[in-house]
C-alpha cells in the first residue's frame, strides 16, 4: 500500500482488520460511504477474523493510536477517514485481483477469493493500474461486488434486493452473490445463477424460493436464496 507515501507501512493483519471493519460496518453491498457505516462490535470482528476478542481489542487499540479507527470499549469500532481510505484500497486490490484471475487466468469464481486474500497486500500501484486497464476498469468483481475506483471512491450501486424479500411473480437479474463459500458458488454456477442471469420468482415457501431460470425450474434452499441480490426488471444497473 503506497497511496499515502508519508504513512508508516501497515502490516497485513492491520490492513485485514481495516477491511473487515468496513465490510462488517456497511450495508448489503459490503461497502458504503463512511457516513453510512455503523459501529462494529469486538465480538463480530473476532468471529470474522477467527481470533479471540482480546486479540481484537489489542489490534484496535494500535489502529486507534495510528488514527485509523475510533474505538471505545463496549461501543464498537468505526473507521476514521484515513482508515476508510486504507480499507477501500485493500478492497480495490482484492476485487481487481479476483476479476483478473477470473478473466485472464481462467480461475473459477469459487477459487478467486482465497487467492486474492493472499495477493491483495503485495501488488504495487503500477501493477494495480495495469490490471485495471487490462480489465477495462470494471465496476464489479466476479461476484457482483463493487470495486472502488483508483481515486478510492465507490461507483453508485443500483438498489438491489435480496431474493428472499421479493414478491412472487417478480422478474429480475442476479446482481450480486453474497457468499464466498466454494460449494455454494459451485452449485449456483451449475444452476446458471451468476451475475447477469435472468430469473423469475415463482413462489416463496418456508424451505426456500421457487424460481425459473430459462426453461429450468428450481426450489432454491433458503440458505442460498438469501445470498442472491436481485436487480429488479426495469431498473438500470450501470457498468454490469
Amino acid at each position: 500500500m503506497n497511496k499515502n507515501a508519508s504513512r508508516t507501512p501497515l502490516s497485513e493483519a492491520q490492513e485485514d482488520y481495516l477491511k473487515q471493519v468496513l465490510l462488517l460496518g456497511s450495508g448489503s453491498e459490503g461497502t458504503g460511504r463512511l457516513e453510512d457505516t455503523h459501529p462494529v462490535s469486538t465480538q463480530s470482528l473476532a468471529d470474522q477474523m477467527q481470533v479471540k476478542p482480546a486479540s481484537v481489542t489489542g489490534m484496535l487499540k494500535k489502529l486507534a493510536e495510528l488514527g485509523l479507527v475510533e474505538y471505545e470499549a463496549y461501543r464498537g469500532v468505526r473507521l476514521t477517514r484515513a482508515g476508510y481510505r486504507v480499507a477501500l484500497e485493500v478492497l480495490r486490490h482484492h476485487r481487481l485481483i479476483e476479476a483478473y484471475l477470473h478473466q485472464a487466468l481462467g480461475y473459477g469464481w469459487e477459487e478467486v477469493h482465497v487467492e486474492a486474500e493472499k495477493l491483495e497486500h503485495h501488488i504495487s500501484e503500477a501493477f494495480e493500474a495495469r490490471i485495471a486497464e487490462w480489465l477495462g476498469h470494471p465496476a464489479y468483481d466476479p461476484h457482483g461486488d463493487l470495486i472502488p475506483s483508483a481515486a478510492l471512491e465507490l461507483p453508485p450501486a443500483a438498489p438491489n434486493r435480496c431474493l428472499r424479500a421479493l414478491e412472487e411473480g417478480t422478474r429480475g437479474l442476479v446482481a450480486r452473490v453474497a457468499t464466498q463459500d466454494q460449494d455454494a458458488l459451485n452449485l449456483l454456477a451449475h444452476l446458471g445463477l451468476k451475475p447477469g442471469a435472468s430469473l423469475l420468482l415463482l413462489e416463496q415457501v418456508q424451505e426456500g424460493s421457487r424460481i425459473q431460470v430459462g426453461s429450468q425450474r428450481y426450489l432454491l434452499p433458503a440458505s442460498l436464496a438469501q445470498v442472491l441480490w436481485i436487480q429488479l426488471e426495469g431498473e438500470h444497473h450501470a457498468h454490469r
